[in-house]
């Protein structure tokens, strides 16, 4: 297993110098966030394209993902940060599935295996999740399709209080698309703020989790993400978990509410993160 550091916390910093900090800090790989000021893909020329992927090669990082949930170039700040959704009104809708497609194009011009989206958003008032159901699965699968000719992992990444927020219900929607494209991106601080401990899921979900997000919850198991160590999980158990899946790939950290100070987040949470891998094997 392979850790990486969400480019998601480094708002102050351009790409260049978030992949420069990233890597100084001794992570192999970097989730890049598609949006602003990373890697914006309606705006994002060839040339732009050009210097990430050189950036990369520069400081010898691996792309673990590309990060396709959060919209700040088009973000009211009126608005809550899942918006626009997969299931709101049908321009937002459009919005989000354009957002998706240029991401997988995105995903597949600079190399990265896989993006991750929202999972469809919150449900409004009066609307059944059937009903949303049905509407995120219309405006996926044009995505689908995409992910599908690009050869890129189009993953779902359960929320709290959005449309999937538990193992179920991510069970229960993909199991109406037949396609290799779609997968989990296992978050394990969201597990655990909706009361599903992920040492107890990672076996159960093993098959369909292509990434994963680690961040620390604090016992309360409200959603704010903290350094790994700070909180309430159970790394040694949950990382021991995912090891005797035989997972080898990437171990994201993801810790976007530190964007004042990125780099001792990292630090501290690669330190953590070092010791507990350790002691796994």
């Amino acid at each position: 297993m392979k850790l990486a550091f969400s480019s998601n916390a480094y708002l102050h910093f351009s790409f260049h110098q978030a992949a420069e900090r990233i890597a100084d800090l001794g992570y192999p790989g970097i989730e890049i966030m598609a949006d602003v000021p990373h890697a914006w893909p309606a705006g994002l020329l060839d040339e732009q394209k050009q210097a990430i992927r050189e950036t990369l090669e520069s400081r010898k990082l691996s792309i673990s993902n590309v990060n396709a949930f959060m919209m700040n170039a088009i973000a009211d700040p009126r608005q809550p940060y899942w918006h626009p959704s997969w299931i709101e009104s049908p321009e937002y809708r459009a919005i989000r599935r354009e957002h998706t497609q240029r991401c997988l194009h995105l995903a597949a011009d600079i190399g990265a295996p896989h993006i991750t989206t929202e999972p469809g958003g919150p449900l409004a008032e009066g609307q059944s999740w059937k009903e949303a159901a049905d509407i995120f699965y219309e405006e996926l699968m044009p995505c689908v399709e995409t992910a599908e000719k690009l050869e890129i992992g189009l993953l779902i990444e359960p929320e709290p209080e959005l449309m999937i927020e538990r193992f179920d219900q991510y069970l229960e929607f993909v199991s109406r698309i037949d396609s290799p494209a779609i997968g989990l991106n296992f978050d394990i601080g969201h597990a655990y703020c909706v009361g599903e401990d992920p040492q107890d899921w990672v076996a159960k979900m093993a098959s369909h989790t292509r990434h994963y997000h680690l961040e620390d919850i604090a016992a309360t198991r409200v959603h704010e993400h903290l350094i790994p160590g700070r909180g309430a999980i159970d790394f040694p158990a949950t990382l021991r978990a995912i090891q005797e899946t035989g997972y080898d790939g990437w171990l994201t950290v993801e810790l976007y509410p530190y964007i004042e100070n990125p780099d001792d987040a990292a630090r501290e949470a690669r330190s953590f993160l070092t010791t507990a891998l350790d002691q796994t094997t």
